[in-house]
């Protein structure tokens, strides 16, 4: 498969308001559920070899805001691990394209990471800096991944390209 893939179509999903959490709950019952989310910046990425990420670049860290009581937020207080779904809205089967990911969420206390993932979800929604109480009757959750598949039926029917191991 050509690796043709270019940094700033996966920046440009990123900047995609809302990703899909699917979960999985303590008795096995699937749940899905939208949020903001807002992705640490991305460096240059050399897609040309294998199609994995090299070793010395970090993956995306995408931070969004829950309440831990939320279906989601007890599925992940049981299972940390979940798959993630970004997409542009289209109306088009040749126009569908977006990312699917699966990884580790994890609670952010308030400190250093904390803060940058607050500025990073400012800078995307600002309307959240009025927002302060809401906020903080709220929880930050940071979603490493571990393995990406962009999809994009631009490029052909049924393109895909997947990344795994950072």
């Amino acid at each position: 498969m050509e690796r043709d893939v270019r940094i700033d179509e996966l920046v440009e999903l990123l900047a995609v308001s809302t990703m899909t959490l699917a979960t999985t709950s303590a008795d096995g019952q699937p749940h899905a559920a939208p949020v903001y989310f807002a992705a640490s910046s991305l460096s240059s990425i050399d897609f040309s070899s294998s199609g994995e990420f090299p070793p010395h670049w970090e993956a995306p860290v995408l931070y969004f805001f829950s309440d831990p009581q939320s279906q989601h937020g007890q599925d992940i207080a049981s299972n940390p691990r979940i798959g993630i779904a970004i997409y542009p809205p289209c109306y088009d089967w040749q126009d569908i394209r977006g990312l699917q990911m699966r990884g580790v969420v994890k609670i952010i206390e308030k400190g250093a990471e904390w803060e940058r993932g607050w500025v990073l979800y400012q800078a995307k929604f600002p309307f959240t800096s009025s927002l302060k109480e809401i906020v903080a009757r709220n929880t930050m959750y940071s979603f490493l991944p571990s393995w990406l598949r962009m999809v994009d039926n631009r490029k052909g029917f049924g393109f895909k390209q997947e990344w795994e191991h950072w």
